[in-house]
């Protein structure tokens, strides 16, 4: 996906990408990977080894954004880490329990309503195999990552979150719909 935010600004797509979720804490502070290496995406994107390192350097954790759904207009958290490791993009991240999105965004998760991220970026270097069709990202301008609700991996999900506070009951309904909404969105993109 393309989007430009004005003629001066260069292009900014967005990449969903896998996340391995290692912990949620009750301050809304988790860790995990915001990407992984070497997975083709449903956008035949593969994200190489090495790719963040010169943007992480330019702009460390503080000048990559937090958003809800890549709107510039929802920051929800801070990034307290962003490191490359061997596996991916490790990160932890700090909801803000003071913006009231964020809470919403906790409680979505901690029902399994909403466990996705994604990456906004620009590409740097990168080309397309004409043969597959894949196009090798080897560096990216990290601009944002977002919590969204339709990852374009089927895997691209948060995988732990605490269960704190929310009915068994509500929990399983919320389940099903988010499961309803994802079967949707591989029906549309199949398409």
């Amino acid at each position: 996906m393309l989007q430009r935010f004005g003629e001066t600004t260069p292009e900014r797509e967005v990449k969903f990408a896998p996340v391995d979720l290692k912990s949620f804490e009750a301050d809304g502070t988790f860790s995990g990977y915001a990407s992984l290496f070497n997975g083709v995406d449903l956008g035949h994107d593969l994200v190489m080894p090495g790719a963040f390192r010169d943007s992480l350097r330019l702009r460390g954790a503080r000048g990559v954004k937090l958003l809800f759904q890549h709107d510039p207009n929802e920051p929800v958290g801070v990034w307290l880490e962003l490191n490359e490791d061997g596996r991916g993009l490790h990160a932890r991240r700090r909801l803000m329990p003071e913006v009231t999105r964020a809470r919403v965004i906790l409680r979505l998760m901690r029902a399994g309503a909403l466990d996705g991220l994604s990456i906004g970026f620009r590409t740097v270097q990168g080309r397309t195999d004409p043969a597959s069709g894949v196009r090798r990202l080897d560096k990216i301008d990290l601009w944002e990552i977002s919590v969204v609700t339709f990852p374009m991996l089927p895997e691209a999900r948060v995988s732990t979150v605490k269960l704190r506070n929310v009915p068994r009951t509500m929990h399983g309904d919320l389940s099903h719909l988010a499961r309803s909404f994802r079967r949707g969105a591989q029906a549309m993109r199949a398409r």
